[in-house]
């Protein structure tokens, strides 16, 4: 009884991330994890000479899902600070591929996940880091004080 008091004295106290908007959140993102990776997975398995950059991009996007997933199920300051770098960091890979594919289709012979700035995937990809570094910046815990 005494360790766990001690303890919880000890951990700073998270502020969850996955209460009301975060909880959509953290669904849309585990779809986009499935999604990703086992579609990567099974091309990069049986036919990875045929795209690689493409699929190994596909693979990195699942990554980045899974772990902003991680990351908003966590909770805590912390959590939501690499959570807003890594929403970030999807977004500008989301607009680059999305560039590129548009500039310069012949670099594709196939789709990634963020192809056509996430076409495939209902645009899904361009309009959830959107969707969570807005919610990310306005769902920061607000510090009183005197």
């Amino acid at each position: 009884m005494n360790a766990t008091r001690e303890r919880t004295r000890q951990e700073p106290h998270r502020t969850r991330l996955i209460g009301g908007p975060g909880l959509l959140l953290v669904w849309l993102y585990g779809v986009m994890v499935v999604g990703a990776v086992s579609r990567s997975a099974y091309q990069i398995a049986t036919e990875f000479d045929r795209a690689p950059l493409a699929y190994t991009l596909s693979a990195l996007a699942g990554i980045v899902y899974g772990f902003i997933t991680y990351t908003l199920v966590r909770g805590g300051e912390t959590a939501r600070r690499a959570a807003l770098v890594c929403c970030a960091a999807e977004l500008v890979g989301v607009l680059t591929v999305g560039t590129w594919t548009l500039v310069k289709p012949s670099a594709f012979p196939d789709a990634t996940v963020w192809s056509d700035y996430g076409m495939g995937y209902l645009f899904i990809p361009v309009l959830l880091p959107l969707t969570a570094v807005y919610w990310l910046r306005t769902a920061r815990p607000r510090r009183t004080g005197a």
